[in-house]
């Protein structure tokens, strides 16, 4: 099945100037909000502290939540709708001193107090202490650095060193871009998440892969063209499977984003945001980052370009 032809000849390459400037704008955007805000918001993996998942059987808001835990010892906390019925919310807290049954109970209490007996049910509840969430940050981190190495050293075995560091430049481009808009919506950074930039790593190395695939082939097939024209020769010929491929993992993550509730949504949403951008990259970044490669070192055929409507 093909949505479009492989013999369409569109400029991505002549594009390039116009998708760096878009690039930067994003990242610029991302770096500035987590400047301003100082540095992401991290979930309770990461942060530390005690969070509660409470069920309440009518409808409520956060602030009769807490005026009823007012008088309780919970230090600093914070109280999030979760879900979209508003009977459903999370209790953030960063005193983990108390044991978290015990608080957990405490809390059931004050609240039955103000609400009437039997109207909460304490879904979940999480404690991790500061050194623990610390840990769980560098490592996450960590995970993150070891996979652009791996990839960086896998392509380089794979292809050729100029193909490893624009993929992986690519990749961290795709990173800095979804971090930039977890910090835009204000929501937060946790283990799930971080197996979900994971995700995007890989998913966007595939399609980045398919295309220096083809840009490598076309080399052979046409040496005589220019660099650009073969690159943009060989982005037209997978465009459709690009698109396709793309297209029907959205779906799936959307649905995920839309009906899978809160407990994913910050996974999805990381997925759906790295998808789109993963795809752009691969298109706008990836590709004309070999040009860019081939001008530095002075490529005798690195600006001839395709002539407009014309064919490699």
């Amino acid at each position: 099945m093909e949505l479009i032809k492989p013999n369409i000849n569109i400029d991505f390459v002549g594009r390039r100037k116009m998708a760096v400037i878009f690039s930067l704008v994003l990242i610029l955007v991302g770096l500035s909000s987590l400047l301003f805000k100082g540095g992401p918001n991290y979930g309770i993996d990461f942060a530390g502290g005690t969070l509660v998942q409470i069920k309440f059987t009518e409808a409520t808001d956060a602030t009769a939540i807490r005026e009823a835990l007012s008088d309780l010892d919970l230090g600093s906390f914070a109280v999030q709708r979760f879900g979209e019925e508003g009977d459903e919310f999370l209790i953030r807290a960063q005193n983990t001193s108390a044991e978290l049954e015990g608080l957990s109970h405490t809390m059931a209490a004050a609240l039955e107090g103000k609400y009437g007996a039997g109207s909460v049910e304490i879904r979940r509840a999480e404690m991790v202490g500061p050194q623990v969430g610390k840990d769980l940050r560098e490592k996450g981190l960590m995970a993150v650095l070891y996979a652009m190495i791996g990839i960086l050293v896998y392509v380089s075995w794979r292809f050729e060193f100029r193909y490893a560091v624009g993929a992986v430049i690519a990749l961290l481009h795709d990173v800095l871009i979804t971090l930039g808009a977890f910090s835009l919506f204000n929501m937060e950074i946790d283990l799930p998440v971080i197996a979900a930039f994971l995700a995007i790593i890989g998913y966007s190395l595939n399609d980045t892969i398919i295309v220096y695939d083809r840009i490598r082939e076309n080399l052979g097939k046409h040496s005589k063209e220019g660099l650009a024209s073969v690159i943009n020769h060989s982005i037209n010929e997978t465009l459709s499977r690009t698109i396709l491929t793309s297209g029907t993992t959205l779906l799936v993550v959307a649905a995920l984003f839309i009906f899978g509730g809160g407990v994913i949504h910050t996974f999805a949403f990381a997925l759906l945001v790295g998808i789109v951008i993963g795809t752009y990259s691969s298109i706008f970044v990836a590709s004309p980052l070999l040009l860019f490669w081939e001008n530095r070192k002075g490529g005798q055929d690195a600006g001839k370009v395709a002539t407009a409507g014309g064919k490699v």
